[in-house]
């Protein structure tokens, strides 16, 4: 399935702030919005902190939906977060992420297979709102592995 859908931003952070840090403050890794990224398959983002972080990680790539940060700030009445704190790699325009759990699709000629919701957690109340992990659930982006390496860049 070739998927036509819109990149509107990539990011990539060369550390975890958030990830394996329960009960613990959030580290100040950045987060870098650049126009294009090499993806490789079965490894990830070149320059993520996933990249290459276990054979077969489910999330070597995570997406999300320009439209739910767009309802979330409406509905939390949030004006002064980019959706960057979320700290998914690829923000989207055009599709439902939910449709690409469990599918392969490809974007550019990278081809990702979905494996999952990126599920919110209560580090997301702190990053962008209150009340964010729950208005995200079930909304907060997608998973993948990547299957087929390439380029992918900013579209929009």
């Amino acid at each position: 399935m070739d998927a036509a859908c819109q990149i509107l931003a990539i990011y990539l952070s060369p550390g975890h702030s958030y990830f394996g840090r329960h009960n613990k403050d959030a580290l100040p890794h950045e987060i870098l919005s650049v126009p294009e990224v090499e993806c490789v398959a079965g490894s990830g983002l070149v320059g993520d902190r996933f990249f290459d972080h276990r054979d077969n990680y489910k999330g070597q790539v995570t997406f999300f939906a320009s439209e739910v940060y767009q309802t979330l700030c409406a509905t939390l009445d949030v004006t002064d977060r980019l959706e960057s704190v979320f700290r998914r790699n690829i923000i989207t325009r055009g599709v439902d992420l939910n449709d690409w759990i469990g599918k392969r699709f490809s974007l550019q000629g990278v081809v990702f297979e979905g494996t999952e919701e990126c599920r919110p957690c209560y580090w997301m109340n702190a990053a962008f709102a209150p009340g964010a992990e729950a208005a995200l659930l079930g909304r907060g982006g997608l998973r993948a592995r990547i299957i087929q390496g390439g380029t992918l860049r900013v579209t929009a």
